[in-house]
């Protein structure tokens, strides 16, 4: 990140600065990454029910933050350089552009095991794979100006690093920000789910259906169930979440069982009269 900026400085290429400032937001990525993956790992407390695995997805929704601000003032500077072209040294251009190309490729690769575990893993390695296209573009755009002087090439490339860039804050932002807005989580079906709970014996009706993300792996279900008549409420609790478990994948679910209505214990006491 210094060697890119001192360059990028030196020489002028606005490529080169984009790439050592989305390198600025990659290592304060890592560090919230890091930092995120051992609060979350806290055992849970009286005040934290839930325990702090959520501090993943605040991690991850701050980094979102600072690749808008970072696609942002890459793109203001890349319109102002189209129109008023600089000319670049050329001095170390190729060579600076490669070895952040070759970094960037290894951080990627020992992000990418483990990435798809954690939103908060997979926020940084955005960073980086956002970084990687980046320096690939900066090693383009340093070809273009050592061997053709197409300065603008400098500034077409660090608006391309800008949209990439957007586009990854954009994704992070989207997938953070329903968790945090505690909505259902994207690949659960809700429909299908209250037809689950609709169907298991003993259920005559259900309310206040609610399924929501904690963190990455940690999907939460509440319902209330109104009971069938001449059914226990507590083996119905226990139907409904073994059922909820087998058919949807998700293990936190809580069931408040409620007695049939006024009405249909009458009728059902009128019912055994008569008979």
């Amino acid at each position: 990140m210094l060697v890119e900026a001192g360059v990028g400085w030196y020489t002028g290429s606005l490529a080169l600065l984009a790439d050592a400032g989305h390198m600025l937001s990659d290592s304060g990525a890592l560090a919230f990454a890091l930092i995120a993956q051992r609060f979350a790992s806290r055992a849970r407390d009286a005040r934290a029910t839930f325990g702090y695995r959520r501090a993943e997805v605040l991690a991850a929704f701050s980094n979102g933050i600072v690749l808008a601000l970072i696609s942002i003032w890459i793109g203001v500077e890349a319109v102002q350089r189209w129109f008023e072209p600089r000319v670049l040294v050329p001095d170390g251009l190729i060579e600076t552009a490669s070895a952040g190309l070759l970094i960037n490729l290894v951080v990627a690769l020992v992000l990418h095991r483990s990435g798809g575990q954690s939103v908060n893993v997979r926020a940084a390695l955005a960073h980086v794979i956002a970084d990687l296209l980046g320096s690939l573009g900066a090693v383009i755009a340093s070809v273009c100006v050592v061997f053709w002087q197409e300065y603008r090439a400098d500034t077409a490339l660090s608006l391309l690093i800008t949209l990439l860039v957007a586009h990854s804050g954009w994704r992070i932002l989207k997938e953070t920000s329903l968790v945090l807005l505690e909505s259902a989580p994207r690949e659960l079906d809700t429909s299908a789910l209250a037809q689950t709970i609709r169907e298991t014996e003993g259920v005559a009706s259900f309310h206040d259906l609610h399924a929501w993300r904690i963190s990455d792996g940690f999907d939460a279900v509440t319902v209330h169930v109104v009971l069938a008549p001449r059914h226990h409420g507590v083996e119905v609790s226990q139907r409904v979440c073994q059922r909820v478990e087998a058919i949807h994948g998700i293990r936190h679910v809580t069931v408040q069982p409620e007695a049939p209505p006024p009405d249909v214990l009458v009728q059902l006491g009128r019912s055994r009269s008569a008979t």
